[in-house]
């Protein structure tokens, strides 16, 4: 489909980075994202928002919603008539769609359960690793120009098999109060039974702090704009106990290519990020300058055919085209980058698997792309960004669930460890900890 907009962009190629010849200097500001807004502006904005919620519960929701969503509503919350009416319309062919994605992302998270882990470190000390299920979530959806049940997936999947005991997901509605039928046939398949119209920093602030409709909620996920990536950062410093899953920024792709890649592969790859948003951030490595020529002419023909070729061509005036001397070096500058999402379009990628260390997911070989881990292949697309990768997992069973440890102590076993716990004590100068110890064991 053609981009009707009157004001079409022009796409213009992107220059090509010889990384040998920069110095540091230009090394790091090749490297830098595009900036994300952390105005002062900003920050008053999401706080008075919610300052709003705190202060007028549900009111400071409907009027904020009717303000920035344009919907009139007299109830937050989707009732299960809604749901059902919302499936009932959809067709049989992406009904069967979402099924199989819900299944393949099922399969790979059921295999990352934990289980209890017991070990005698000595004899009469028995220490145990349990793992138990995070009380209470928000899964946060955006909606924006979309709707993304693949979201809904992503984080309902996980939910509901480490068996948290409230799920309860937000999405901003669009003008007639509703939330996309998709997105509630998927909160379906993950059986959330709390959903709410409701988007924004607001959802955010009744999630962590709680209204008369909304309960709060020990733990928020999912992605979202600046309005709800500051509110997350706000209020997981305020709210005792409110956590969120990772630190976000925009969507970004690195691709390393030599030159046996197809260009009208990586040019694709390219682009289904860059239509993400205009701050999306897309890299491309080779050590072939044919190739990266190649794939420049190749995202021109490619965007004449999007619909958001607009949003994909201002994306890639932030993006960059890189010469390396070789794949080595390319895998050193995809290290300092530390993309969301890698891809690995060489002669035998799986080669470069153990020196690539920092990547929230990687995709192997040319029929393997970025697309595949957002929607299907059962992965989770919620990863670190902005160079979060190199300390931040991607979102796994884990993030759903809490661990903690239980010790049990025969008198055998504390006198076993006595000694050493009173020359500890002694270094440390507590005599109540030694004598804790001590006391147990006087005849």
């Amino acid at each position: 489909m053609n981009n009707t907009n009157e004001t079409k962009l022009e796409f213009k190629a992107l220059q090509i980075t010889d990384w040998a010849k920069l110095d540091n200097k230009q090394r790091q500001n090749t490297l830098c994202r595009p900036a994300m807004d952390e105005s002062a502006l900003l920050e008053t904005q999401v706080r008075n928002i919610i300052n709003q919620v705190k202060g007028k519960g549900d009111q400071a929701l409907l009027e904020l919603t009717k303000r920035f969503d344009g919907a009139n509503l007299a109830n937050l919350k989707i009732g299960q008539d809604q749901i059902t009416q919302a499936i009932d319309g959809l067709s049989p062919k992406r009904l069967t769609a979402l099924k199989q994605a819900y299944d393949q992302i099922q399969r790979f998270h059921a295999a990352q359960r934990q289980e209890d882990i017991t070990v005698e470190t000595c004899p009469g000390v028995i220490c145990t690793l349990k793992t138990e299920a995070i009380e209470s979530v928000g899964l946060y959806i955006p909606a924006g120009t979309a709707p993304l049940p693949s979201t809904v997936l992503m984080l309902g999947v996980p939910a509901q098999l480490a068996n948290c005991s409230r799920k309860v997901l937000v999405s901003p509605p669009d003008a007639n109060g509703n939330i996309a039928p998709e997105v509630l046939a998927a909160a379906s398949l993950c059986e959330i039974e709390e959903i709410y119209a409701v988007g924004g920093a607001q959802a955010v602030a009744a999630l962590a702090l709680g209204t008369e409709s909304i309960e709060s909620v020990n733990k928020v996920f999912g992605p979202g704009n600046k309005f709800v990536t500051e509110a997350k950062k706000q209020l997981s410093q305020q709210i005792p106990g409110f956590a969120i899953d990772m630190p976000a920024g925009p969507s970004e792709v690195l691709v390393i290519a030599d030159e046996q890649a197809n260009a009208a592969y990586v040019a694709a790859d390219l682009l289904s990020q860059a239509e993400h948003g205009t701050d999306s951030q897309v890299i491309l490595l080779s050590n072939s300058s044919q190739l990266l020529s190649a794939v420049n002419k190749e995202l021109s023909e490619q965007l004449n055919t999007l619909s958001r070729s607009d949003t994909a061509i201002q994306a890639l005036s932030k993006s960059r085209f890189i010469l390396v001397r070789s794949l080595d070096q390319a895998v050193e500058v995809s290290n300092l980058y530390g993309p969301e999402h890698l891809i690995i379009q060489t002669k035998n990628p799986q080669q470069w698997i153990g020196k690539l260390r920092n990547a929230g997911s990687i995709f192997i070989g040319q029929y393997t792309p970025e697309s595949a881990g957002d929607y299907a292949s059962g992965t989770n697309h919620v990863l670190p960004t902005y160079g979060y990768s190199k300390v931040v997992s991607s979102l796994s069973l884990a993030d759903f669930s809490r661990r903690y440890t239980v010790q049990e102590i025969s008198k055998k076993g504390l006198a076993n460890l006595a000694d050493c716990i009173i020359e500890l004590t002694n270094a440390e100068g507590l005599d109540a900890h030694q004598r804790a110890v001590t006391i147990r064991l006087e005849k």
